[in-house]
Parts: C-alpha cells; sequence; structure tokens
C-alpha cells in the first residue's frame, strides 16, 4: 500500500463513552490507513466499535486521544464547526436507514447537501439530476421517500452522499434495512463506484458485501484485530 497517496490516516484513536454501570471502551488506540482508490470493508460483532470509528473519521464524534488526517487535514483539534466544513468539502456519509427528508422530492433530497455547502441552486439541481441518472432514478426526481423501495431510498441516498464530490465515502450498514434484492443493487452500485475511482470505507456485517472490497478490516472489542486482502 503507498502511504504516501493516503486519503485516511487513524493513529492511536480511542473515544470512551459515558454508561450507567461503567464506561464503554469503543476505540482502543485504532490505527489505519486508507489509499486514494481503496474499497475498505470493516467487520466485526456488534458492539465492537464499527461504527464508532466511521463517526470518528466523519468528524461526527471526537477521539479523546489519537489523531485523524483526511485528505492531508488534520481533523482531531478542530471544533464542531470545523469538522461539519471539512464533512461538507471531503466525506460522503450514506445511513443504514437512509436520513432521507421525507417533505422534500427525490430530486431535493439530493441538492440540498450542495445546497448547505454553498452552491447555487442550479448547477446544485443539475449535478442531483446527473446523479439520479447515474444511479437509476432519473425518473423518480419527482416522487417523493415514501413513495419508493428501500433500495431505491438508498440509492437516493447515496446520490446525495456523492453530490460534492466527496475524496471519501464512508456507508454504515448500507444493505443492513434491505431485502436481499435491495441488498444486491447496492452491492452492485458500490462495486461500480469503486470501479470509477470512488474511495470508499463501509461497515458491514454481510460476507457478501465485505467481499466486494478489497481490503477487509476486522474489529474486536474496539481494535483492530485483523486486516486481509478481499478473499483471502
Amino acid at each position: 500500500m503507498d502511504e504516501t497517496n493516503a486519503v485516511l490516516t487513524v493513529r492511536g484513536v480511542r473515544k470512551t463513552f459515558d454508561a450507567e454501570l461503567a464506561p464503554v471502551r469503543a476505540l482502543r488506540g485504532v490505527d489505519l490507513d486508507v489509499v486514494s482508490g481503496e474499497f475498505i470493508a470493516i467487520t466485526g460483532p456488534s458492539g465492537c466499535g464499527k461504527s464508532t470509528l466511521l463517526n470518528v473519521v466523519a468528524g461526527l464524534d471526537a477521539p479523546e486521544e489519537g489523531t485523524v488526517d483526511l485528505a492531508g487535514q488534520r481533523v482531531t483539534g478542530l471544533d464542531a464547526a470545523a469538522r461539519a466544513r471539512l464533512r461538507q468539502r471531503h466525506v460522503g456519509f450514506v445511513f443504514q436507514f437512509f436520513n432521507l427528508l421525507d417533505e422534500l422530492n427525490a430530486l431535493e433530497n439530493v441538492a440540498i447537501a450542495s445546497l448547505i455547502a454553498g452552491e447555487k441552486r442550479r448547477p446544485a439541481e443539475a449535478r442531483a439530476r446527473e446523479l439520479l441518472g447515474l444511479l437509476g432514478l432519473a425518473d423518480k426526481a419527482t416522487q417523493f421517500p415514501a413513495t419508493m423501495s428501500g433500495g431505491q431510498r438508498q440509492r437516493l441516498a447515496i446520490a446525495r452522499a456523492l453530490i460534492n464530490k466527496p475524496t471519501l465515502l464512508l456507508a454504515d450498514e448500507p444493505t443492513g434495512a434491505l431485502d436481499a434484492a435491495g441488498g444486491a443493487e447496492i452491492l452492485e452500485l458500490l462495486r461500480r463506484l469503486n470501479a470509477d475511482g470512488q474511495t470508499i470505507v463501509l461497515v458491514t456485517h454481510s460476507a457478501e458485501l465485505a467481499s466486494a472490497a478489497s481490503r477487509v478490516v476486522t474489529m474486536r472489542d474496539g481494535a483492530i484485530s485483523d486486516v486481509a486482502l478481499s478473499g483471502s
């Protein structure tokens, strides 16, 4: 792996959450490198720290120890507003349960991320239409999320995550809320996006989805226990 081409560098990251009975040590000194164009799957049992790691990488959570560098910029140490600006420029985030806005149609759901980042409405909507077409949703632009299938809603969420041309696409259990057909749709879409050069890090319990990645990172008890090439 060419570390000089690293998009993401995580070093010694620790994260603890307060709990009623005792503190929960969600991350215990995690190190991870991701280079441009990689497709990384993070697997492991529930509660092992997978989603917490994704949230720290995205700047949604701040670790108490360690560093995260994204696209050559230090994420750790920034305040919440600065992390949000960095996230808008460099991160697309896909959630398990879509996180779409039910009161907005498909086009508006995709365009809004670009508008929030400061783009003007006309180019934001043009980019949104382009992505809807690329993701097979061109005929759904005026439909609302509630009228769409699970697979279509997740494709819509991926379009929204891509609209600002992120350096890194993060996906947290992107097929977890889908049936087999919807999961297969998303698997094929992620493969295609990566083949076109998109760097992807996803969290998944699905062995089939993990098999599409170039590397599989296994976590246990808040730490990385194994890193393997997919299929090895």
